[in-house]
């Protein structure tokens, strides 16, 4: 049994979590320090999911939900969707993606975006699944110092 939750405050517990977790992802990322969580949980635009095993009470997964006003309208935003290499194939993504859903639509978001490299052939196919459809659209970074 899987429970999704917000993350409302920092602990060490879930910073130790997400410091297992984000190398999973990517391995550019540093390590998170209490104040980075901190400034996570605190946003108002951040809502900082985490899917926990009921039976372990560890937590195996996290999303990162971000939800902010612009002239259009709403706009939400899906960022680091990880689930341990360890607890994959359960549906624990999908249940993390369906909750970050449901809170972008109860925060008046009309839509919700993401992006996945190509390469992660599985989660491409979940979100594909979940009725996220391939947007055309150029994708820009600036990467200052």
């Amino acid at each position: 049994m899987i429970e999704i939750s917000r993350v409302d405050s920092p602990s060490p517990e879930v910073l130790e979590a997400i410091n297992h977790l984000v190398p999973q992802l990517s391995g550019s990322a540093n390590r998170l320090e209490l104040a980075d969580l901190k400034r996570l949980t605190e946003s108002d635009c951040v809502n900082f999911l985490v899917a926990r095993d009921l039976e372990t009470m560890e937590i195996v997964g996290t999303l990162t939900l971000v939800v902010f006003p612009i002239p259009t309208g709403m706009r939400a935003w899906i960022e680091d969707v990880i689930v341990d290499s360890n607890s994959r194939g359960r549906g624990i993504a999908k249940l993390l993606v369906k909750r970050a859903i449901e809170i972008a639509q109860s925060l008046g978001a009309k839509s919700v975006d993401l992006t996945s490299r190509p390469s992660r052939v599985e989660a491409n196919l979940l979100y594909l699944n979940l009725g996220f459809g391939v947007r055309e659209t150029n994708v820009y970074r600036f990467q200052g110092n």
